[in-house]
């Protein structure tokens, strides 16, 4: 393989490490060593050279003078932020002899990693870090903070995270983006819509709780009180049964259950439905019509709608919608909330679960980290933090930091920069960035599974995850060989996956000659569903004996104290959930913290466009500047972005979020909590 690092100028392939579904084909370009500039790759299929912000600016997050260089040591109080330089021999031994200690007087269980994706390579996130700790017969984490309710939901009716082919979305005559500001977080989509739209006259609609930069340039926002969706889903079905809109030879050969769905959802009238989800029944007349006349249409089903209390049940009933149209059958037609089973590869292989003897291993969901480090008994007695920062992140945010604060919580952090978390840490290790690592990458969007191979030197003594692991390793004992494989053995472990066979082709020696290679997917998709039955299940019995109704069904949210307000903490354009928001660049770009409010709700509170408002829960408060209009509904407020800690800034918007769990696979429940708004003077 050849080596770009010792190239010290021209131009590189790489591919975006970001947790974004579009997940772009890059051109990395070098001068004396150093990335001078990121491009998009024109090249590549999809993304075509395109790329956002984020990525265009990556180079000053790169080389940030707040870089981490060197391993650290606490020498103040936790939180302080003060700590001393010292080598990675010291910091080796220092995690080993504490980690020994804790074992020998708490068991292995007494140790908790904590992770997620903030690089989406699958060795950074989920390769020697998973060996280690299963060798280690640590506590075990659900890492269930994103896409895991949805993920649930669409399977109960789908069988599998697969839909229709991006790249085939060209030939839609009808975008409906549900739940997904794709401008920020699925660009490419939005410019595939634009471009059906301008060759072929295709409409795009936006069903959303805020009418964001993607409603802005739909044909129709359609607004919506918020986890009400999978009323006015049903209240969709309700009309297409009863004006015969439903293509029945579709129905009988390609689902289950479709007559015990007719009679469902004659409770779900427009009237009824107009009540709910705050949609005029008009509209939704005129969209259930629009949906049936339009072939083909194309549901885009966004991560927002499953951070609900009823986020499962919300995606897994508006899957079920192109089935009673056959939307499935034309090309361009049906739905997609994730593509991640196209590109599945040989996860055992790759996180090695077999090495972890104690199966019965103690499982914490990383939504209620406060709840772990406070409350559990026998107590989490050490936590190894990467490729996160539950400081910001995590729901109940005060309540995690009240837990990072514990003295005898002793706290490992591998990042890039002294982030919020880490400031809690007792060491920090540098990270590398993923221009540094080798890894491979697969979209949970696009079919196109990409390799990376490292483009530029480490960044001062910062080392990869794998590299981590691997000392970790062999410093406390283990002389396990699957602890010892090289990255590339790694990959070629994760690619050996004959059960995948879209992956049939996708070896890592073909990566290293094509960098990117699109998954063989030639069958017929609606005759290869993973479903029990093997048709779309409209009607579920698995979903009866893990405890859920067998059709889709409309359950109102928890309720969440008395406060007026539902409050949604949305992701904004400049930042991806925290990173890039401790970036002066990125800061800049996106100005403030903003809390969009209705023009109704500011008047009777006495707030004008631009005051800085208080919003507040029984979980903490944030000072926030009030942006007042029409953009979101009547007793709905929604921020956008999680900014980092600044000085005089209240803006730590998940302290206000709840940490319970969602009806589905243990997800998140951040947009189903309520707050209080009041002029701040």
């Amino acid at each position: 393989m050849q080596s770009y690092v010792t190239q010290k100028d021209g131009v590189f392939p790489s591919v975006c490490s970001l947790d974004c579904p579009d997940q772009c084909g890059l051109l990395v370009h070098k001068k004396d060593g150093k990335i001078i500039k990121v491009e998009g790759d024109p090249a590549h299929p999809v993304t075509k050279g395109a790329i956002c912000n984020k990525v265009r600016h990556m180079t000053e997050r790169i080389y940030d003078s707040n870089r981490l260089t060197t391993p650290l040591k606490r020498v103040s109080a936790k939180g302080s932020g003060r700590f001393a330089p010292i080598s990675w021999e010291e910091a080796i031994e220092l995690i080993v002899s504490k980690w020994k200690a804790l074992i020998d007087g708490h068991g292995p269980e007494s140790i908790l990693p904590y992770s997620f994706y903030g690089n989406m390579g699958n060795l950074t996130a989920e390769g020697m870090d998973r060996r280690f700790f299963h060798r280690l017969g640590s506590s075990q984490l659900e890492r269930t903070i994103c896409s895991v309710a949805g993920g649930v939901g669409y399977s109960y009716t789908m069988g599998s995270a697969a839909g229709i082919d991006p790249e085939e979305t060209i030939h839609s005559k009808l975008f409906i983006m549900w739940g997904i500001n794709a401008v920020s977080t699925n660009m490419h989509q939005m410019t595939i819509a634009q471009k059906a739209r301008k060759e072929h006259g295709a409409k795009i609609v936006v069903i959303d709780v805020h009418k964001n930069q993607t409603g802005r340039m739909a044909d129709w926002f359609i607004p919506i009180h918020p986890g009400t969706d999978s009323a006015l889903a049903l209240g969709m079905m309700h009309i297409l049964f009863s004006e015969q809109l439903v293509n029945h030879n579709f129905l009988k050969d390609y689902t289950v259950g479709y007559q015990q769905l007719e009679e469902h959802v004659k409770q779900y009238d427009p009237k009824t439905v107009s009540s709910i989800t705050g949609v005029p029944v008009e509209d939704i007349y005129k969209l259930t019509r629009m949906y049936a006349e339009a072939s083909p249409s194309f549901i885009r089903i966004g991560n927002g709608l499953q951070h609900h209390d009823n986020g499962g049940m919300i995606v897994r009933t508006i899957a079920c919608l192109p089935a009673l149209t056959g939307a499935w059958l034309e090309r361009g037609g049906g739905a997609l909330k994730s593509s991640s089973s196209i590109l599945a590869y040989n996860v055992n292989a790759l996180q090695r679960p077999d090495l972890l003897e104690n199966k019965q291993t103690r499982r914490f969901n990383m939504n209620q980290l406060g709840q772990t480090l406070l409350e559990t008994e026998p107590p989490v007695y050490s936590l190894f933090v990467y490729g996160t920062n539950p400081a910001i992140v995590a729901p109940e945010s005060n309540k995690v930091r009240q837990g990072l604060e514990r003295e005898d919580l002793f706290t490992v952090v591998h990042d890039l920069f002294l982030t919020e978390t880490a400031k809690y840490a007792d060491v920090i290790l540098p990270a590398t960035s993923a221009f540094e690592n080798l890894d491979f990458y697969t979209s949970y969007w696009h079919h196109y599974l990409h390799l990376q191979q490292p483009v530029i030197e480490r960044y001062g003594e910062s080392k990869s995850n794998t590299e981590v692991f691997r000392l970790l390793a062999e410093a406390i004992g283990f002389d396990d060989e699957a602890l010892k494989d090289s990255d590339e053995e790694l990959i070629r472990h994760a690619l050996d996956y004959p059960e995948n066979p879209y992956l049939e082709k996708i070896t890592y020696d073909a990566l290293v000659d094509e960098k990117y290679i699109k998954a063989n997917r030639s069958d017929d998709f609606l005759k290869n569903l993973q479903t029990p039955s093997g048709k779309i299940e409209l009607y579920s019995e698995q979903m009866v004996r893990h405890g859920y109704p067998a059709l889709p069904t409309h359950t109102p949210l928890v309720e969440d104290g008395h406060f007026p307000f539902l409050f949604i903490p949305g992701p904004n354009h400049n930042f991806l959930n925290s990173t890039f928001s401790n970036n002066e660049k990125h800061q800049s770009l996106e100005k403030s913290a903003k809390i969009h409010l209705n023009h109704e709700d500011a008047k009777q509170l006495g707030i004008e466009d631009g005051e800085v408002v208080r919003i507040w829960n029984e979980r903490g408060e944030c000072e926030i500047i009030a942006s007042v209009g029409e953009n979101v509904l009547p007793g709905v407020v929604v921020s956008q972005g999680l900014w980092a800690d600044m000085p005089g800034k209240k803006q730590l918007v998940n302290a206000l979020a709840p940490d319970r769990l969602a009806d589905m696979g243990g997800g998140a429940t951040f947009f189903s909590g309520r707050v209080n708004v009041k002029k701040l003077s």
